[in-house]
Order: structure tokens, then C-alpha cells, then sequence
């Protein structure tokens, strides 16, 4: 699909610190919901212990099933029209409220029927204490699609410090209100009560924070750009679809593990999962930062040389925490969810694959959606759907918990390298820079274990945390600029890139 005219305003050439800044409010972001996720995730699991915590993470699985869903793609297709007509408010405002209408439209029925549902599928899992703790994340659901729906808006704007308060208003409020619910009732629903408390005030923080910025217009106006709006509702067709395969895939794991293992097993699994989500906080932040970089809008292309260069180094940064999770597996579960979870130990390290490949994903997908090739990703969703849930289901049988660690190992090896597939079929992209990323980080990766291996693998003193984390990076970094994979200049420019990013556009 080609780029879209712009209407009412010449468009604004595009600052060559909005990237930057972008990328760096993102990535607040990511560290602002990390520390919060983090503190609400080593509460629950030791307040809620694997059973209760496994019916919340049951919870979660049922509502991130239809999450994206029930998105219906307009998030990303309204971040995509809005990153080709920055600099234009008018037009932007009246996508915001076209997009708005037909998201609560689709969202809240979707939200509806799963407060409906909640019973019979507490049933189909013989649990019935998981009828209330879905209840309260079908109204987690609507919230969290709003609050998405707007960060993604701001950031494809390279007006990131707004999407950075929209988020960090949400995860405050909802780690807030998860801690006092528990510990005033207890049990799954309260921390499920917690997450819709949450979700529900960031997505009110979100409406106030666009009238502020854009007046009524972009909440109750609209209707200015019919053909826009037509591509808009086309684009999101494709991204439904993808959508829908992809939350299918994400979900699939913990609801097969439940229907074969129980919630204690749940419970077991996707503690560690939540840990991986926090190592992907990084690849997150870059990917939604720079990724609206490759719009096209008029008189300007997609910026390949940023892409590039960004891909690369988080290569490089994904590899620093291969050697940690695979010799320091045991104390980091220790540590950080308790004696209980030992058995979560061994999933993290046979996770290895996945945390790695995972870290990359957000970079080349966003990526493909700004370039308008979004269609392109279909055949690979469904596949990724496919292979992940008959993979799970084999192994599961199989193995136990195990297998469902391989099963969720295969799927990014074929994923992140499709999608660099469509990019490089859409535009000029060199891919031999990356191919000899990877081999020199793995090699990196592989000086920083025995360095690690030295201080130990299990009962880490406080000196062997630090002692082993400062020698390793060295031995890491070191190994990086002996293959020249970083070089000398490239470390005397970083602190004119670093002061980049604190400047204004």
C-alpha cells in the first residue's frame, strides 16, 4: 500500500532527535513497567504461592487470548497512518476518533461476552475459583486495549514522554491496588481485581491526557478523511488476523499446560515467563522507538540505516544474557521467586533460545507494519499458531513442563528470520551485518561463561553477584572489541549519542 496523502498541513520534516528521544522515552517506559511488574510479580508469587498464583496466570492466559483480538489490528493499523501524517493534528485527530469508535465498539463486546463465558470456562478446567479472576480480566482487557492504543499513537508521533505517562500512570495504580487487594482478601481475584483497577485508570489517564492534547476533536470529531479511514479499517483487517493468531500462540502454553497439568503447574511455568518478559523490556523499548522511522511519508523513505545499525547492536545486547541464564539459572529463581519455584529453574535455562530470539521480535515486526506490508505477515502468524500449539501439545504429553520450554524454543527461530524476509523484500536491506553480529555476541557469550562459572552456580553470595557480573561483562565486552564487533570508536562516540537523546526536537 503506498503512502498516504497528507491533508490541511505541509508535512513537518522529521528531526533527527525523535528517533532518539522516541527510543529513550520508550525505554523508560519499558524500565518504569519492569520495576513495577517486577516488585507486583515477586509479591504475588510468594503471597499467592503456585496454586492461586497459577489461577491468576490462568486468568491472564484466558484475557491475553483475546486481547489482541479484540484490538481487531486498529491500534497498529492508527499508528501507522499516524506516524505518515506527523506533523498534521487535523488529520491525526480524526483518525484518533474514528479509530476510537470502532475500538470501544469491537473491545467492549469482546469484554462483554467474556464476562459471560467465565463460568463455563472455569468449568472446562474443573477450577471454580478461575470464574472471578477472569470476570475482572475481561474488564482488564478493555483498559489495556485503550491504554495500548494510545502509547502506540504517541510514539508513532515521536511523542513518546506521553506515552511514557500514560504507562507508568497504569502500573503504578495497578501495582498499588493488586498489593492492597491481596492483602485484604487474598487469592486470584483480588490480583486479577487489581490489574482491571489498573488498566481501567490508565486507560482514563490516556482520554485525558488526548483532550489535553488534541481538544475534543480527537475524541468526539472524526469523520474528515473517509478515504483514510478506509485504508485505516483495511490495514486493520490484516493486522486482526495476525493479531489473533499471535495472542492464540502466547496463550496457548499455559492453557494446555493447565488442561494437562493443573494450575500449580501453570503457576510453575509462567513464573519464569514473567521474568523473561522483563529481559525483553530493552528489545521492546528500541523496537516501538524506532520503528515508526520506517513509515513512508511524502518526500521521505523508510530510514534503512537506522534500522540497521539498531538491529545490530541488539543482537549484540540480547547475547549479554545467554551466559547469566544458563549458569546462574538456579540462584536467579532462588532469589527472586523463592524455594518453591525450584522446578522453574530448569524451564528458564531450556528457555535459553527463546529469551534470545524473542529480544529481536519487536524490531522486525513493528517494522513491517510501518512499512505497509502487514499482509505479508499472515501466512507466518498462522504458521507460528500452527507449529506452537501442535509442538506444545505433543511435547507437553511427552515431556511435561519440559516440553512445553522446547515447544516455545522453535517458534522464534523461524519468526524473527520471516520477518526479516518481508523487510528485505520491501526495501534494500543488507543482512550479512547481522548474521555476523550474532556469531561474534554468541562467541562473546560463550568467554562470559566460564567467568561466571568460577563464582559458582548455586547460593551466591552478595560478592559473587557483583564479582561475577563485573568480570563477566568484561570478559563479554572484552571479547566484543577483540572481533571487532565493537570498536574503540564506536565506545568515543557513544557519549555524543547518549547526549542526543537528552535533547530536545
Amino acid at each position: 500500500m503506498g503512502p498516504a496523502r497528507q491533508r490541511d498541513a505541509a508535512p513537518v520534516a522529521e528531526s533527527t532527535d525523535g528517533p532518539a528521544r522516541n527510543t529513550l522515552f520508550s525505554f523508560l517506559t519499558q524500565i518504569a513497567t519492569a520495576a513495577f511488574t517486577a516488585a507486583l510479580t515477586l509479591y504475588l508469587v510468594r503471597a499467592l504461592g503456585p496454586r492461586e498464583f497459577g489461577v491468576f496466570s490462568l486468568a491472564v492466559g484466558v484475557g491475553a487470548f483475546l486481547y489482541l483480538p479484540s484490538d481487531f489490528g486498529i491500534s497498529a493499523s492508527a499508528s501507522r497512518f499516524v506516524a505518515e501524517r506527523r506533523g498534521d493534528d487535523s488529520a491525526i485527530a480524526a483518525l484518533l476518533s474514528d479509530s476510537l469508535r470502532l475500538k470501544l465498539a469491537i473491545s467492549g463486546i469482546v469484554s462483554a461476552a467474556l464476562i459471560v463465558a467465565a463460568g463455563p470456562i472455569a468449568a472446562a478446567y474443573s477450577v471454580p475459583s478461575l470464574a472471578w479472576p477472569v470476570r475482572w480480566m475481561a474488564i482488564a482487557v478493555l483498559g489495556q486495549s485503550l491504554v495500548a492504543f494510545y502509547r502506540y499513537v504517541y510514539l508513532a508521533m515521536h511523542e513518546g514522554s506521553l506515552g511514557f505517562r500514560i504507562v507508568f500512570g497504569e502500573s503504578a495504580v495497578e501495582t498499588g491496588a493488586s498489593i492492597a487487594f491481596v492483602v485484604a482478601a487474598g487469592g486470584a481475584a483480588a490480583a486479577s481485581a487489581g490489574r482491571a483497577t489498573g488498566y481501567a485508570a490508565g486507560a482514563l489517564l490516556a482520554l485525558a491526557l488526548t483532550l489535553r492534547r488534541f481538544g475534543r476533536t480527537a475524541i468526539l470529531g472524526g469523520h474528515g478523511l473517509a478515504s483514510a479511514r478506509r485504508k485505516l479499517a483495511r490495514y486493520a483487517a490484516a493486522l486482526f488476523v495476525i493479531d489473533a493468531a499471535y495472542s492464540a500462540s502466547v496463550a496457548v502454553s499455559p492453557l494446555l499446560i493447565g488442561g494437562f497439568l493443573g494450575p500449580r503447574a501453570v503457576g510453575l511455568y509462567q513464573a519464569p515467563m514473567r521474568l523473561i518478559v522483563l529481559i525483553q523490556y530493552p528489545g521492546v523499548a528500541v523496537g516501538t522507538g524506532v520503528a515508526p522511522s520506517m513509515a513512508r511519508r511524502e518526500g521521505q523513505g523508510p530510514n534503512v540505516r537506522l534500522f540497521t545499525a539498531t538491529l545490530r547492536y541488539l543482537i549484540v545486547f540480547q547475547a549479554v544474557v545467554l551466559a547469566p541464564v544458563l549458569v546462574w539459572g538456579g540462584p536467579i529463581v532462588d532469589l527472586l521467586l523463592g524455594p518453591k519455584y525450584g522446578r522453574s529453574a530448569t524451564l528458564l535455562k531450556q528457555l535459553t533460545p527463546y529469551i534470545y530470539m524473542s529480544g529481536l521480535n519487536s524490531l522486525v515486526v513493528f517494522a513491517v507494519n510501518f512499512l505497509g506490508v502487514a499482509r505479508w505477515r499472515v501466512p507466518i502468524a498462522v504458521a507460528d499458531l500452527v507449529v506452537n500449539a501442535a509442538a506444545t501439545a505433543a511435547l507437553l504429553s511427552a515431556f511435561g513442563l519440559s516440553g512445553a520450554a522446547w515447544a516455545s524454543d522453535i517458534v522464534p527461530l523461524f519468526y524473527v528470520p520471516a520477518h526479516l524476509w518481508i523487510i528485505k523484500r520491501t526495501i534494500d536491506l543488507p543482512l550479512r551485518p547481522f548474521f555476523v553480529a550474532a556469531g561474534r555476541s554468541l562467541v562473546a557469550a560463550v568467554a562470559m561463561a566460564p567467568v561466571l562459572l568460577a563464582f559458582g552456580t548455586s547460593h551466591l553470595t552478595p560478592l559473587d553477584w557483583v564479582g561475577g557480573g563485573v568480570l563477566g561483562l568484561a570478559a563479554f565486552a572484552g571479547t566484543l572489541l577483540l572481533t571487532r564487533e565493537v570498536t574503540v570508536d564506536d565506545l568515543r562516540r557513544l557519549p555524543g549519542a547518549l547526549a542526543s537523546l537528552r535533547r530536545p526536537r
